[in-house]
């Protein structure tokens, strides 16, 4: 399946922007040689340096990989990893799934697409990218008759975590934690307890999105130690966008 090409311009550079889904071996692997350059050269991960210059892991075959090309340079410039249903039970769980336990999203999974591992090129940071991926994930969930989205944002913990302390109390003050009968839990927190609270928040601009949609936050933050990075799950019922967004992602 392939999406239509949906134009767009970025503010920095005033590039044609098209979107759709990898659909060649060398596509999927334009994506990963962008993640490689964005999550693993972008933030130094020594560790997971390999000689073929990719990101790439056992889920990206059970995958839908959106992707955004500038048609100038023809570089991908954009890229978000969809699971759906079916290729989450070939897979035999979910991504999240290796931070969190789901066990009471159990009876949703039928209708839950997930989204992970959003990257963007810094030249291109503009909200453009996003936005356009953000419509290619509706319309994707729309085609496979999903319900829910869930998803993680990862906050920096270069700060000592501070902010995603501060995060996860502003979460809890102004209503946007997850039912309880949708909480999921992180295998390893990030101690929120042992931080000191002496700021106001700032949100992550994916973070910010989700929020904005209506998605609530399923409960403390998992601690991912490679990336040095607090992730907030995070599950967004598409009844629950707010009428500007659903005009926008949801438009016929």
């Amino acid at each position: 399946m392939r999406l239509l090409p949906t134009p767009a311009s970025t503010t920095q550079s005033s590039a044609k922007l098209t979107l759709s889904l990898a659909s060649t071996p060398e596509e999927v692997r334009e994506v990963q040689r962008l993640r490689y350059k964005v999550f693993i050269e972008g933030m130094s991960l020594s560790s997971l340096y390999n000689d073929e210059g990719l990101d790439r892991d056992a889920f990206d075959e059970h995958c839908a990989h959106l992707l955004v090309r500038d048609t100038n340079t023809l570089k991908v410039i954009g890229t978000y990893r969809i699971l759906g249903p079916h290729g989450a039970r070939r897979m035999g769980k979910y991504y999240s799934e290796m931070e969190f336990g789901l066990n009471r999203l159990e009876n949703i999974k039928h209708v839950l697409c997930e989204a992970v591992r959003a990257c963007i090129h810094p030249d291109y940071r503009g909200g453009a990218v996003l936005m356009l991926l953000w419509s290619g994930i509706a319309d994707y969930m729309r085609r496979e008759r999903c319900d829910y989205l869930m998803g993680c944002a990862s906050v920096s913990l270069a700060d000592g975590g501070h902010n995603a302390a501060a995060l996860y109390q502003a979460f809890k003050d102004k209503g946007h934690m997850a039912p309880k009968d949708y909480r999921a839990k992180p295998y390893l927190p990030f101690p929120l307890e042992k931080i000191a609270i002496e700021q106001t928040p700032t949100i992550p601009p994916l973070l910010r999105g989700y929020l904005r949609g209506g998605a609530w936050v399923c409960g403390a933050p998992a601690w991912d130690p490679d990336f040095h990075c607090a992730d907030f799950l995070l599950l967004l019922p598409l009844e629950k966008l707010d009428g500007r967004y659903a005009k926008h992602y949801l438009k016929e």
